[in-house]
């Protein structure tokens, strides 16, 4: 809360400079007449003005700086949940012994691809990836597509929403 507190001050001088100096240029080249002020005060005006600006142009640096240390750090944890993902799927499918032609059409199964599109990548038939894909769902124990990829997000999930589920369940059976 702090720090959007302070950018916010930052924020509210930095505009309150930018008004005085466009105003400033704005009455010289218009002419217009003012009461006139110590040129010490208007150079103090100045300057604070100056010094909020570049206030705020370090602020700017710092936000930005903490940024792309947040994007680089979720790009880490980005990188290390595809790799548990793919670590997770070699392992399901060693453990329902799958071929590598089923392994290759399992994965693209799981990316969503269509039985047309595989069949195209693969170069092979649509009736091939078919009978592959029900080797598959047979091996993992599953009826399809949607529960296979469930397999899979419910093991990256952890047993904590399952455990959940079974307590509301017993609780509503009770």
């Amino acid at each position: 809360m702090n720090r959007t507190i302070l950018i916010g001050v930052v924020l509210l001088i930095q505009f309150a400079c930018a008004v005085f100096f466009v105003s400033d240029i704005l009455i010289s080249i218009l002419g217009i007449t003012t009461a006139p002020i110590s040129w010490q005060v208007h150079e103090a005006i100045e300057i604070s003005a100056a010094f909020g600006l570049v206030l705020g142009t370090v602020m700017g640096a710092v936000v930005l700086r903490n940024i792309q240390r947040r994007y680089q750090r979720v790009e880490g944890q980005l990188r290390a949940a595809s790799g548990a993902f793919m670590e997770l799927m070699e392992e399901r499918f060693g453990e329902w012994g799958l071929t590598p032609a089923e392994r290759d059409v399992a994965l693209f199964a799981i990316k969503g691809f269509s039985t047309a599109e595989i069949a195209g990548m693969r170069q092979t038939s649509e009736g091939t990836v078919k009978a592959q894909t029900n080797a598959i769902y047979r091996k993992a124990g599953v009826g399809g597509r949607p529960q296979l990829l469930s397999l899979f997000i419910d093991d990256l999930m952890g047993d904590g929403l399952t455990a959940k589920t079974a307590d509301q369940t017993s609780a509503s059976d009770a």
